[in-house]
């Protein structure tokens, strides 16, 4: 039999071969196959299955007789896939959407999710939808460390920021721009995949490899388009995506159906979506070991700041990445939290953790460097 990790078969064409001489199929997840369709029909009555997992199939009444110590679990009616193959991108995220349509953002796959969610509740006492959620998000964490796989640690950045940030505020652009930069020295830029500060990020490494001015273009046409309506910002990052097509570039955001309300940028390449917002948070700093650039935000930022720092504190054998604070006015001003970790840092309280202050791009891109 195969070796731990199960193999993943998400098509009748990758069906695998049985061992040989035995006609055992064994140590597989197959996911979402219809085993009813003529293509795979002959493959299910002919083979014996060991060990297998079989998470959203259909399958045969007579194939149950050749499952041996096998998982069954069914398709749970709801519309999402409770085992998710791959990551979302802005195609799947926002299947049903047209640009020349934009009333459509009502009806595409990220909004019906959301409205099935509040529908019924973010905690719900049927155990079949809590079941569900679960199970959805951990295929999204599995499918996560996959994709993180290739990737040094130390090259995945974090910007945390504001999700009110207007297109039009100087910091927006600015945001944008660090992550072009760093973006093109090789850094995979997270967020938390909404508006403001984190649709920044994503339209920075959008853009990466292309002049600034393309950059400010791109930024000009979101502006104009404004953020108001929803399905308008949808439409106009739609329409940068388009003028602008990119694949060398990636860039992770890591959103929640918790904060349904906020759309996912499209301009993410890779988009983890989550229904539990407490996964969410904890991952999007767990990951972001290359270093956390803290743009001004309000309560949620702050929230994510003592956690960082705590996350930190505590992490003996992780690497140490540095929190960066973009903003120097906002930070010891209006939300003087940067004097106060740095000094909670020298009298030890916190330690293990690397504080920044400044207002310029190039200063923080060659921190993170």
């Amino acid at each position: 039999m195969n070796s731990y990790p199960y193999v993943q078969i998400n098509s009748v064409e990758a069906l695998p071969e049985p061992e040989e001489n035995t006609g055992l199929v064994g140590h597989y997840a197959f996911q979402y196959i219809d085993f009813t369709e003529p293509r795979a029909q002959e493959y299910a009555l002919n083979h014996t299955f060991v060990d297998c997992c079989f998470f959203g199939c259909e399958l045969l009444p007579q194939q149950y007789r050749l499952l041996q110590d096998c998982l069954v679990l069914p398709r749970m009616g709801q519309p999402y896939h409770a085992f998710v193959s791959n990551l979302y991108n802005a195609s799947t995220l926002y299947e049903g959407f047209t640009v020349e349509d934009p009333i459509s953002f009502k009806r595409c796959f990220d909004h019906r999710v959301y409205k099935e969610y509040r529908a019924q509740g973010a905690m719900c006492d049927d155990i079949r939808i809590m079941l569900a959620r679960t199970l959805h998000d951990h295929s999204i964490y599995d499918e996560l460390i996959n994709f993180l796989h290739s990737y040094d640690p130390k090259s995945v950045v974090g910007i945390m920021g504001g999700h009110g940030l207007r297109r039009a505020d100087a910091g927006y652009r600015k945001i944008a721009l660090i992550s072009k930069k760093l973006t093109e020295k090789g850094k995979l830029m997270i967020s938390g995949g909404g508006p403001g500060a984190m649709e920044a990020t994503h339209l920075g490494a959008w853009m990466a490899g292309r002049p600034t001015a393309e950059l400010d273009e791109a930024l000009a046409h979101l502006i104009e388009t404004g953020e108001e309506d929803t399905s308008l910002w949808v439409k106009s990052a739609f329409e940068v995506i388009e003028k602008y097509p990119q694949t060398q570039y990636r860039s992770l955001s890591i959103p929640t159906w918790f904060y349904g309300h906020e759309p996912s940028t499209p301009f993410a390449t890779h988009i983890a979506k989550f229904f539990t917002n407490s996964v969410r948070e904890d991952m999007i700093l767990s990951i972001s070991q290359g270093g956390l650039i803290i743009a001004p935000g309000s309560a949620g930022t702050l929230q994510e700041i003592f956690q960082n720092a705590a996350k930190l504190h505590y992490d003996e054998d992780g690497i140490v990445g540095p929190m960066i604070f973009l903003d120097k006015q906002f930070y010891t001003q209006e939300i003087p939290v940067y004097p106060f970790m740095k000094d909670l840092c020298e009298r030890g309280k916190y330690k293990q953790i690397n504080l920044f202050l400044t207002d310029e791009p190039e200063e923080v891109c060659e921190i993170v460097k």
